[in-house]
């Protein structure tokens, strides 16, 4: 049997061990809160006091830039919260959500006369958005063989959205077979960046196209239907117009070369050369003709 001093000891011993856990102590009964938008939450805070006395009981968001907003301080709600939410106790109660009140929440409790005075807890909120309509970029028309990419994106969905593309109403594989039918195998889909690209796009490819975006919130929505027309290149047309331009080329080189050997080029010279010389003629006579009458 242990002594009475024995015993006294190992308290004292334990009570020097535990003295810094006893103080306010602060916790939730659900720390990740996830809601449909416009649906409510409750931020369950709770704590508990070594001495009852008044605490501080304060409320902060942390936004994603790192700032810290004020949610509830001076035992006031903010006024952005003001008619779509109240405290419970020491919980905030959502009657309405909207996609702007996601975010990491700290309920913080000070006791001052606590040995440890304060604490705190995250609560981590996330409001679940439908995805909103898709704005698809398809090109009208494309060359065969050429590189080919068609965009899909919206930014309202939360958690973010993946995307499916269809041509002609048909869902495109991710992966396609190599003996697909309904187009040739060289595109790809990137379900997260909403993408579908044709490495080289063929005649077969021409369609009405359009994608679905979804996130497993709501119903999916897709963008309205664009169509994307391929056309082979005329490599006849290109041939034909090349002859064309050489024997033009050819005929403008024989027409030169037949007028110099006709001597057009070197009449025209001549007769400029009579002109000058009947010119220094005249002037000589008309100086001769002044010579005579003085």
């Amino acid at each position: 049997m242990r002594s009475p001093a024995c015993a006294i000891f190992l308290g004292y011993f334990a009570a020097l061990c535990c003295k810094e856990t006893f103080g306010v102590y602060v916790s939730s009964d659900n720390s990740n809160v996830e809601v449909h938008e416009f649906g409510e939450a409750i931020l369950s805070c709770k704590y508990k006091l070594e001495k009852e006395h008044p605490v501080r009981l304060e409320w902060k968001k942390v936004v994603p830039n790192g700032d810290i907003s004020f949610i509830y301080y001076n035992n006031t709600l903010a006024a952005n919260l003001r008619g779509r939410a109240e405290m419970i106790e020491s919980s905030i109660w959502f009657k309405n959500t909207t996609r702007a009140d996601s975010g990491k929440y700290r309920c913080e409790v000070t006791a001052p006369k606590d040995n440890k005075s304060f604490q705190e807890i995250v609560i981590d909120l996330k409001v679940l958005v439908a995805p909103g309509v898709p704005v698809c970029d398809v090109p009208p028309s494309a060359m065969s063989g050429t590189a080919v990419e068609l965009k899909c994106r919206e930014s309202e969905g939360f958690p973010v959205s993946e995307y499916r593309w269809y041509k002609n109403g048909i869902l495109l594989a991710v992966n396609p077979a190599p003996n697909a039918r309904l187009t040739n195998s060289s595109y790809t889909v990137n379900s997260a960046s909403g993408t579908l690209q044709f490495n080289t796009v063929a005649r077969m490819d021409t369609g009405d196209y359009y994608c679905e975006a979804s996130n497993g919130i709501g119903k999916s929505q897709k963008c309205a239907v664009r169509q994307l027309q391929v056309d082979d290149l005329n490599v006849a047309g290109i041939i034909a117009g090349v002859v064309v331009v050489a024997l033009v080329m050819l005929f403008c080189g024989l027409g030169v070369f037949y007028a110099q050997r006709k001597g057009y080029f070197s009449r025209n010279t001549s007769g400029k050369e009579g002109s000058q010389k009947m010119a220094s003629q005249n002037e000589n006579e008309f100086k001769h003709t002044k010579s005579f009458v003085i």
